[in-house]
């Protein structure tokens, strides 16, 4: 069973960067793909990117493309969301998790390219002032 705990979330001004981290535990973690979603205040947990177990593959949401990059590094166990040109739009909890890479998910916020297998955690915030 693969555990995880998100870090690098804060407040920063729109137009700034931010990098995420999501340390997993248990040997499995190179395995799975890994994902990132999101949670702003009264809306559902929608998808942000994902990448495949050898990090070759990544799919990003429209919203974040060009702007959002998904990376991981099995040797360490981690994940990372590098987040640039930030926007008001992107203040939301960030969450990772485990997961089938490329298999098609749909939720009540929509059809994306990775299936969650995992208990979310506590996630991280990210706060984008204008």
């Amino acid at each position: 069973q693969v555990q995880l705990v998100e870090s690098g979330g804060g407040l920063v001004q729109a137009g700034g960067s931010l990098r995420l981290s999501c340390a997993a535990s248990g040997r499995t973690f190179s395995l799975y793909g890994m994902g990132w979603f999101r949670q702003a205040p009264g809306k559902e947990r929608e998808f942000v990117a994902a990448i495949s177990w050898s990090g070759s593959s990544t799919k990003n949401a429209d919203s974040v493309k060009g702007r959002f990059t998904i990376s991981r590094d099995n040797a360490k166990n981690s994940v990372y969301l590098e987040m640039n040109n930030l926007k008001p739009e992107d203040t939301a909890v960030y969450y990772c998790n485990h997961g089938a890479y490329g298999k098609n998910y749909c939720s009540g916020s929509g059809c994306y390219p990775f299936e969650p297998l995992g208990s979310w955690g506590q996630g991280t915030q990210v706060t984008v002032s204008s």
